[in-house]
Formats: structure tokens, C-alpha cells, sequence
């Protein structure tokens, strides 16, 4: 959600800011993907979709049949058709990283920021940046679920009140463990709901077969509380006992007592088991 605004991010991340509008949106520029980059999107798309079919919640599988973009990087337009009529939602394409604002002003309106360039060859297996694969390959197939539509636009509005209150690490922390990396039960199994484990072949067959993962049942409050790693596979998962777990959970939750509790103090340790809790069975 984060970047610098410039020319290009002062960071050492990629995008070009300079042609962006005023709500960091820039043209998809399709023509401009070499061969080169269609042909390793088909590649990537082969890989992650076959593991999303065993691993994958059923309506991501769903939504990615839905938006059929196997064969190169999808248009966004098309996709936008799909998402339309479906749910009202539709993706806009963006540099890469964009202020939080921004960010939340998008999803409260039901547009989805993807970023628009592609991975490189020697970054296939490992990207520590959003590209357009991550975007619309992790998370566009969901926005075709009324449940994540719905928690997606809710959760827009509710980052306005978080960045007022000083409250932002706490907001991004929901995000995080849910949409970016949360799992799911659903028929008795449990199953990948986030872009960044789908996006990611190690990280999908890690998060739901390896026996020393933590997995905690999903906590709205334990969740605010808990830090993540940005640059590993995710020390814990929390798990959500189906999807309109997520939309339930926002919409009852007044985050205001929270945040004007547990703001200021230091957050609890990713991957660490706390007293009196037990994982997720």
C-alpha cells in the first residue's frame, strides 16, 4: 500500500510515477508487453493455477476459469467486463506501490489497483515487490466473490478512519493476514485465500502441508496485534472458518476502542504461540 511519490520510487522499487493522475492510476499500455513477458506470464499462469486447483479456496479457481487469462497478461478492460457485471467491482492499473490514502479511496469505490509491469526471468520464484502477476493472478479472481467484494470495499472505508486515528499498522495487519495471506476452511479442509501464498509456489505447498506451521483460528483483534514478515514465508496463518467470515467479522468490529487501546504498544511476535491459545485445528 506504501510508496514514495516520485518520478520513480526513491526506495530502490520499481515504477514510474510520472505520467500517474492525480489518484496514481496510469493506462495498462498493453501493446507495450514484449513476447518475452507474455510468454512468461503463460509460464507463471501454468505453474500457480495447476497448485491453486488442489490448494486454492474453490471460488479463486472459480474466478480465474471466469477471467480465462491463461494464454498472456490479461487486458484489463476484459477483465473489467467479468468484474462489472459480477460484483461492481473493477481493476485500474497503477506504477506499483501507492500511498495509503490512495489505496483506501480505490477499494471504498471498488476499484482495485494492479500494478502493470511483469516480474523478471530471474525472479520467478521470489519477488519482494507486487508485479502484475501478484495483482490480478492473486487477487483479481476474488473480487468475483460477493463476501471479499464486500469486506474489500468496507475495509476502503475503514482505512480513512485508521490513518485519522494513528492506527494504520493496525489496519494493514487485517489486510495482511487476510487478503495477502490468510487461509480458509472449506469442507473440512483448509485452503489458500491470499494473493501472496497463491502468487507463490513454495509458500502455497508451505502454508497448508508443512506440520510446523502455526496456524491460529482467525482473531480480528489477534490479528491487529501480530507482526508479519516481509521478506519470508509467513512465520503464522490465521484461519478463517469460511468467507463470510471476514465480511461478518468487519462489519461488528468498532475498531475505534481498539485502536485507542492497543496503538502504541509493541506488537506481538510473528509465528509465536501465545498463553492459553491453541492452533487452529
Amino acid at each position: 500500500m506504501k510508496t514514495p511519490v516520485a518520478t520513480t520510487s526513491t526506495s530502490g522499487l520499481r515504477g514510474e510515477y510520472a505520467q500517474a493522475a492525480a489518484d496514481f492510476t496510469v493506462a495498462q499500455d498493453w501493446s507495450a508487453y514484449p513476447p518475452e513477458a507474455h510468454d512468461r506470464w503463460r509460464r507463471l499462469y501454468a505453474r500457480q493455477s495447476a497448485l491453486a486447483r488442489t490448494y486454492a479456496v474453490s471460488t479463486f479457481v472459480d474466478g480465474l476459469d471466469r477471467l480465462d487469462c491463461a494464454d498472456a497478461i490479461p487486458r484489463f478492460e476484459d477483465a473489467n467486463a467479468v468484474l462489472t457485471a459480477a460484483t461492481g467491482w473493477q481493476v485500474v492499473a497503477v506504477p506499483g506501490f501507492i500511498p495509503d490514502a490512495a489505496f483506501f479511496d480505490h477499494l471504498a469505490h471498488r476499484r482495485f489497483p494492479v500494478t502493470r509491469w511483469l516480474r523478471e526471468e530471474h525472479e520467478l520464484d521470489y519477488l519482494v515487490e507486487p508485479d502484475v502477476f501478484h495483482d490480478f493472478f492473486g487477487h483479481v479472481p476474488m473480487l468475483l466473490d460477493p463476501h471479499v467484494a464486500d469486506f474489500l470495499e468496507l475495509y476502503g472505508r475503514a482505512g480513512e478512519r485508521a490513518i485519522a486515528m494513528n492506527a494504520l499498522e493496525m489496519m494493514a495487519r487485517l489486510y495482511w493476514y487476510t487478503i495477502e495471506f490468510g487461509l480458509v476452511r472449506e469442507g473440512g479442509a483448509l485452503k489458500v485465500l491470499g494473493a501472496g501464498i497463491v502468487s507463490s509456489a513454495g509458500e502455497t505447498v508451505y502454508a497448508i502441508d508443512d506440520p510446523e506451521v502455526l496456524r491460529l483460528p482467525f482473531d480480528p483483534l489477534r490479528v491487529m496485534r501480530t507482526a508479519y514478515a516481509i521478506d519470508s514465508f509467513q512465520p503464522n496463518y490465521f484461519v478463517l472458518d469460511g468467507l463470510g467470515d471476514m465480511i461478518t467479522r468487519l462489519q461488528d468490529l468498532d475498531f475505534g476502542p481498539l485502536y485507542e487501546r492497543w496503538r502504541g504498544e509493541a506488537p506481538l511476535p510473528a509465528g509465536v504461540l501465545q498463553p492459553e491459545e491453541t492452533p487452529a485445528q
